[in-house]
């Protein structure tokens, strides 16, 4: 209850306070690349029920059609505005609406896409007992994925079978550590991580 309480907060008072640079994020995405401003995407929350992940559009319309991951920065798919958003990870932002709906809290594991979680093995699911964050330890660890995926001969065979399951096996450690002391260090982490 206290989590919860803390993410409502927490979230609606970013969203008060972003508010201006958000729109002027929007207005920028707007201008740079057609299509919307915004962009939603299937992922599996807490027991395992999808919702809609929001984003801010950081590439081409229809370009999830040639792939789920995005290979480093020089993926031909994100626009000129994407590049800058994604190095700083502001393209999240607008998940801070989906910790006021519900869908997810300020500190947790990832949500996955429907397609990998199908993977996850019976210990793995357990990820799915709790709600999915905006960040957590394993973000932090894995900052720069989409540039690992980059080096990589095939990519989405490196995610499968080796970052996937670092992260998960990370999102198991925070489950068992979980406290609201660290998550508050995660979220500062993760805000000094941004800006570095």
């Amino acid at each position: 209850m206290m989590k919860r309480l803390f993410d409502i907060c927490f979230s609606i008072a970013c969203l008060f306070v972003l508010l201006p640079i958000m729109l002027i994020i929007s207005m920028w995405i707007a201008m740079d690349s057609r299509g919307g401003v915004f962009f939603r995407q299937t992922r599996v929350g807490r027991d395992g029920v999808h919702f809609g992940l929001w984003k801010f559009r950081t590439m081409k319309p229809q370009s999830e059609s040639a792939g789920q991951l995005t290979v480093g920065s020089n993926d031909m798919r994100i626009t000129v505005a994407g590049k800058i958003l994604r190095r700083y990870k502001v393209d999240e932002l607008p998940q801070l609406w989906n910790v006021v709906c519900g869908d997810m809290s300020m500190v947790g594991p990832r949500p996955e896409v429907p397609k990998y979680v199908a993977m996850y093995t019976l210990e793995q699911s357990k990820v799915l007992s709790i709600r999915p964050g905006i960040t957590d330890k394993a973000s932090l660890i894995y900052f720069e994925e989409n540039d690992l995926l980059a080096q990589s001969k095939n990519p989405e065979e490196t995610y499968i079978q080796s970052i996937m399951p670092e992260k998960l096996k990370l999102n198991l450690m925070y489950m068992e550590e979980q406290s609201f002391l660290s998550d508050l260090k995660i979220i500062g982490n993760t805000i000094k991580r941004m800006f570095s």
